[in-house]
């Protein structure tokens, strides 16, 4: 395996950061307590990552660029403002570093709205969600149930790419879920497909992984909305791609998926 091989699997892997110059053996108690030495001039490291709050629980003490952000998204009359509103939002840094605001593709009509985590390179600079590789995936899987493009409307927690391909932050989500809330309001669909953990987690406030809760309908609350709108979670494309194993899950989603659209017409 080459370098820059063996580089690309270490980032498929999440191993993106190079917090340190040698690996540590965490078996042995002295190479572990030497990991945790404060460096020159420096503090110690911390034995974990405290657990971060969940995004929804963290908005009750919403910090002034989600006050800001939901004031906007709400003065949003249709979506058109509301994508006109986000272009001009500067209160989430992730808007800085993007090239393309990433809102959503498909139609607004049609009753089903998926939602994924954030937009990939692809998507960055082409300004659509899911045109790379999980994007055509997403598409076979949805031709194989008779859906496309023109039957639902498509976008994500984070309407801009964050930096490397990482993960949004919460406070990164925090900030974009009032375009979020205010964007399903407006396009006021009947079925949402929530696309992997992230967009799972925070559109419905479990702390189950997604394996568990994949393929189960559940309802979703939305600002703006009189009644809750039934959510089936799936495994994103992403992971599908790197899992292929799990294919035969995400099949029987869609499979649920069809199946309820046709019971509910």
């Amino acid at each position: 395996m080459d370098a820059w091989a063996a580089l690309r699997l270490q980032v498929e892997w999440g191993a993106d950061e190079a917090l340190q110059e040698a690996p540590v053996n965490r078996l042995d108690r002295e190479d572990a307590a030497r990991a945790l030495m404060p460096e020159e001039g420096g503090s110690p490291r911390p034995t974990a990552r405290p657990a971060a709050p969940s995004v929804l629980a963290a908005a009750a003490s919403a910090p002034a660029a989600v006050r800001r952000a939901q004031e906007i998204a709400a003065a949003a009359a249709t979506l058109d403002e509301l994508r006109d509103a986000l272009g001009g939002f500067d209160g989430c840094p992730l808007a800085a570093t993007a090239t393309n605001l990433v809102f959503a593709d498909g139609n607004p009509a049609a009753g089903l709205m998926l939602i994924g985590e954030g937009p990939g390179a692809d998507e960055d600079r082409l300004g659509k969600p899911f045109v790379g590789l999980s994007g055509q995936l997403l598409d076979r899987m949805l031709a194989s149930v008779g859906l496309d493009r023109t039957r639902l409307l498509i976008t994500n927690l984070v309407p801009w790419r964050p930096p490397g391909n990482r993960n949004p932050t919460d406070s990164e989500i925090m900030t974009c879920l009032p375009f979020l809330h205010r964007h399903i309001a407006l396009a006021a669909p009947r079925h949402l497909v929530l696309l992997g953990a992230m967009a799972t987690r925070t559109l419905t406030g479990r702390s189950e992984g997604i394996r568990s809760v994949r393929g189960r309908w559940t309802e979703v609350s939305v600002p703006g909305l009189a009644a809750p709108i039934p959510a089936l979670p799936m495994l994103h494309p992403a992971y599908l791609l790197r899992s292929p194993g799990a294919k035969r899950d995400a099949w029987a989603d869609m499979i649920a998926l069809r199946l309820r659209l046709d019971a509910d017409v």
